[in-house]
């Protein structure tokens, strides 16, 4: 079957992750809302997280690396066991929206909250 120019699929490429070998045994994909002004504590996960902003704007910083704002369609990588210093809603004013995917292995608990230093 041809498919003619108009009804060509386009695929665009968002982003390429190196990622740490592991088994994966489920994924869970959960949709999280910031409100406005709202600030994720300093926190690590036991897994990797592979993101999309939905709405709003994020200032994410992992540690070792420079801070970051994501809009709305950028996505985002958080390798396992890394302290993640910034997750925050930069909007004073609108509420921030993301989808997670947590490639998973038997973990329970997704989050440690850790002990919070100067962010």
């Amino acid at each position: 079957m041809e498919i003619n120019a108009q009804n060509k699929i386009v695929r665009n490429e968002l982003q390429n992750i190196n990622v740490e070998k592991r088994e994966v045994s489920l994924i869970r994909i959960v949709e999280i809302e910031f409100q406005a002004g709202q600030n994720a504590p300093l926190h690590n996960h036991p897994c990797p997280i592979v993101g999309q902003i939905v709405s709003g704007t994020c200032l994410v910083q992992i540690d070792g690396e420079n801070p970051q704002f994501l809009k709305s369609g950028d996505t985002f990588y958080e390798p396992a066991n890394t302290q993640i210093i910034h997750f925050d809603n930069y909007s004073q004013t609108e509420p921030m929206k993301f989808i997670a995917y947590y490639l998973t292995n038997g973990e329970k608990d997704l989050t440690e909250i850790l002990e919070t230093k100067e962010k």
